[in-house]
């Protein structure tokens, strides 16, 4: 740790020296972000920088449903809007050209190497073009009161019938709930497809560009494994009523309202809810909530996780100076073992600083799953493809399947025909 601190010193030191006298009138950065639980703590180890050294961090929220598209045209029309941004692998290639490399923020190497790779976030010239905030991905959430841990399910068909018994004994509403619309696929579609060896792309879980173009950018909807992924959630709300009717259109706060409401046994929701979840202030269900590894479908034996990170990323049109003065500021955060520690407290998801895991994982369990479940699993897939099209891939995907779980149970097949041409165009 002493290494560490030195570290810290030194490399700001060093980044605000190179960065002359002009670094001494920036008294202010401005962050464009979505607020969020982990943004909100790591956006907190930003001011305290910022009270250290004299700059004024305003916070500039914008709403997820729009957040892309605001932030690509701030980017694209050489904007100096904001100085720092949250940065996702979604839309990592998206914004690649667009963005300051930040190889020169030296404490990245202590990032999660599966996370940074360059496939996710570099640019043409193979720079990288983020700094981690921390590790997100989903996890099984379940209602411990209602579920022993060696009760919970550990196949889809299990969802079903643990979920039908704890509604037919008046336990909940609903025995599971997770978000489903555009944007939020990955809180039913996406898990439930992955963990039956189904992927949006062929070959599942591929996600090297040059292999996925060699393959003409087939798209996997008509593969077997995803008419099984689609009659699964038609009948979980159409014959076996385990989840609310309207499931198709919720999103990510819809659901995570449901079950903090108490009103849903099971979900699925980024490790960073934890934290919200288990909040009394927040949350009717908090104390009672715990989580495993996802229910696998009949088509695969391994378990499986994704991980990823969210990030932050410097837009390549602001001063040189404010650049500097961002790097500093990132660079402090990557060291800041406090700050990162407290945003796991706060929120469960694990910091960006992979040197302090082992000691959070030893002082907490629901980090020690994590390591054990995700971080450290041999078994897991990107959350995302890394190619600038794939958000018109994924509404291409996420359009048919909503379009198909709507519908008749018996025109499925040929609906998911149908939109599958129409994902692998939209990957061209």
């Amino acid at each position: 740790m002493k290494q560490l601190t030195k570290l810290a010193v030194a490399t700001t030191v060093a980044l605000w020296s190179a960065a002359g006298s002009a670094d001494a009138q920036v008294t202010e950065l401005r962050i464009g972000y979505q607020p969020s639980p982990i943004q909100d703590a790591s956006i907190a180890m930003f001011e305290a920088w910022g009270a250290k050294n004299n700059v004024k961090i305003v916070k500039v929220p914008n709403s997820y449903g729009v957040y892309v598209e605001k932030m690509t045209a701030s980017l694209t029309s050489n904007s100096d809007q904001y100085d720092v941004i949250w940065h996702n692998d979604d839309w990592g290639q998206t914004w690649a050209h667009l963005l300051e490399p930040t190889d020169d923020v030296a404490a990245n190497k202590f990032a999660d190497k599966w996370s940074m790779a360059p496939v996710v976030f570099a640019n043409a010239q193979g720079q990288n073009t983020v700094v981690p905030m921390g590790q997100t991905f989903s996890v099984f959430f379940y209602r411990s009161d209602l579920v022993k841990p060696e009760d919970v399910p550990k196949t889809l068909e299990q969802l079903v019938t643990t979920s039908k018994k704890l509604q037919a004994d008046g336990k909940v509403k609903f025995g599971y709930v997770g978000g489903m619309s555009m944007n939020n696929s990955w809180f039913s579609w996406f898990w439930s497809m992955w963990g039956n060896n189904c992927d949006v792309l062929l070959p599942p879980y591929e996600r090297d560009n040059a292999k996925l173009a060699a393959n003409g950018w087939k798209s996997g909807m008509t593969e077997p494994c995803m008419q099984k992924t689609v009659e699964y959630w038609w009948d979980a709300i159409n014959t076996h009523k385990i989840v609310p009717r309207g499931m198709p259109a919720y999103d990510r706060n819809e659901a995570n309202a449901v079950f903090m409401a108490g009103d849903a046994a099971f979900t699925v929701a980024d490790s960073l809810w934890w934290g919200t979840f288990n909040d009394p202030a927040k949350s009717k269900i908090a104390g009672k909530v715990a989580a495993t590894r996802f229910p696998l479908g009949p088509d695969r034996a391994r378990p499986f996780a994704w991980d990823d990170i969210w990030g932050w990323a410097i837009p390549k049109s602001i001063a040189p100076e404010r650049k500097k003065a961002a790097k500093a500021m990132l660079e402090a955060m990557m060291l800041d073992k406090e700050g990162q520690k407290k945003l796991f407290k706060l929120t469960g998801a694990p910091p960006p600083n992979t040197e302090f895991w082992a000691e959070i994982a030893a002082e907490d369990a629901f980090m020690k799953l994590l390591k054990e479940s995700v971080l450290d699993s041999p078994d897991k897939v990107r959350g995302a493809y890394y190619f600038p099209q794939w958000p018109a891939v994924h509404k291409a995907f996420n359009d048919t399947v909503t379009k198909a779980v709507t519908g008749k149970r018996e025109d499925i097949a040929k609906v998911l025909a149908e939109g599958a041409p129409l994902v692998s165009k939209a990957a061209q």
